[in-house]
């Protein structure tokens, strides 16, 4: 049956239309806000600071895209509303409302005209207080730290090395592996191991994933590896953690030689994104630009005797054998502009799975990449041992268990293979490019040897 038209309906009792209420303001970010000038926003966020004058207060809001100021005017608000803006507390998180106008002297070139204001979650007596504040106490108080210009500037940072890391080897075909956190293997240093107790059997947190990442290049050829890993290393310098983030690549049939050559690449790419992707946070950390804009390859190459020879030449009285410390790197960085490989070190001062130098036996090939202005070792990488004999050998020079290499000696005995790779310390190098004084600063949670909290 066809319905009625309109016009032979039946007519119904006359109701009048209501009035329509003003629709809300749509959500928007502050990144977001150059799209909206003109026009009513809502933003959600937490006060990063409040002043307030006679009739006029400013609030500075932080929605995590970031700051922008928020003037609120006494005669254009409810009394309420008036009395809530001028009471907020540090770190309170609120929904403002209000129009945009593009302002160049305001924070980010905008601000917000407010005309509404909701409380969503108070904050009374915030411990960091806009003063100076020791650095335990900050390490204390770390989980309310994150939410400071300073650290959230170092900590994007990190997140945009992180993205660029994945994308260089995405980009040339590496496949990531992800290795054990927990392992009964040693890979660097026995008096480095963090022991625990795994079902009645000794195991280590791992100190490197690089000995099961080599497994991984007979079945992909170029492979990495990016995850935590510890040293117990009893030390209080600036440059250690006792939990840090490591980039461990490796690739069949590459030479020393090609591995300083990835790792050159790596780093020039590190840090043209940054310079590309965070200028505003390398303006915020006072960070100089020049001295990163002088990262291009190629970089210096100089061989560790060399080193030691031009280090006692200039009054240093070093030994031949021992490893280079924090004072030789820093002088040794400071004879260029970039970053400069030292490579083939003595046999005795690195890991047991370096090859031996066919040149000089009492060298292995491996470099350490030392970065300028005081950072030191930021990459350290090898061609590792391929030959079965000499591996074993090495193993039983530094009392190791061979039972527990009885998997890693596989593969040498099931096809060998030249192969070569490198581990990125992740916090030293973006320590680095920030310009940092500490690393702690460069990972969310350090990990100390004095400091298991937050």
């Amino acid at each position: 049956m066809t319905p009625p038209s309109d016009s032979t309906r039946p007519a119904g009792p006359s109701t009048p239309p209501s009035p329509e209420a003003d629709p809300p303001p749509p959500p928007a970010t502050v990144r977001a806000l150059p799209g909206h000038v003109g026009g009513e926003v809502a933003l959600s966020g937490w006060v990063q600071a409040l002043r307030v004058h006679a009739r006029v207060a400013f609030v500075m809001l932080r929605d995590g895209t970031g700051t922008v100021q928020c003037v609120a005017v006494r005669s254009q608000l409810s009394e309420e509303d008036w009395a809530l803006a001028t009471t907020l507390g540090q770190e309170a998180c609120v929904e403002i409302s209000g129009s945009v106008r593009a302002d160049a002297r305001a924070p980010g070139g905008h601000e917000l005209a407010l005309s509404g204001l909701r409380l969503i979650g108070p904050s009374e007596d915030f411990p960091i207080q806009r003063k100076e504040h020791g650095v335990e106490f900050l390490l204390d108080h770390r989980h309310l730290w994150l939410r400071s210009g300073i650290q959230r500037a170092g900590l994007r940072i990190r997140a945009e090395v992180e993205q660029a890391i994945h994308d260089f080897f995405y980009e040339r075909d590496f496949v990531r592996i992800d290795t054990p956190i927990l392992t009964g293997a040693i890979g660097e240093s026995a008096g480095t191991l963090f022991e625990t107790d795994y079902f009645g059997d000794p195991a280590f947190l791992a100190q490197t994933g690089q000995l099961y990442v080599e497994s991984a290049c007979p079945a992909f050829r170029k492979v990495y590896c990016f995850g935590p890993t510890f040293r117990a290393e009893k030390s209080k310098t600036r440059r250690h953690l006792t939990e840090f983030w490591m980039i461990e690549p490796e690739v069949a049939f590459a030479d020393s030689d090609d591995n300083m050559d990835l790792q050159e690449a790596l780093i020039c790419h590190l840090v043209a994104r940054v310079l590309e992707r965070c200028p505003t946070e390398l303006d915020l950390l006072k960070r100089d630009r020049a001295v990163l804009e002088k990262v291009r390859p190629p970089f210096p190459r100089i061989s560790y005797g060399e080193a030691v020879e031009r280090l006692n030449a200039g009054g240093r009285d070093f030994e031949w054998g021992r490893d280079l410390g924090a004072v030789e790197e820093t002088t040794i960085s400071s004879w260029y502009d970039r970053p400069v490989f030292v490579y083939n070190y003595p046999k005795e001062a690195k890991a047991f799975y370096m090859k031996e130098n066919p040149d000089d036996p009492r060298t292995v090939l491996c470099n350490d990449l030392l970065a300028p202005e005081g950072y030191g070792e930021i990459v350290g990488g090898s061609q590792r041992e391929d030959d079965l004999d000499r591996l074993q050998a090495r193993i039983r020079e530094e009392k190791l268990p061979e039972e527990a290499y009885g998997w890693y000696l596989d593969l040498r005995r099931y096809g060998t293979f030249p192969h070569s790779g490198f581990g990125l310390g992740l916090e030293r190098t973006v320590g680095w490019i920030a310009g940092r004084p500490h690393i702690r600063e460069l990972i969310p949670y350090p990990r100390l040897i004095n400091r298991l909290t937050p």
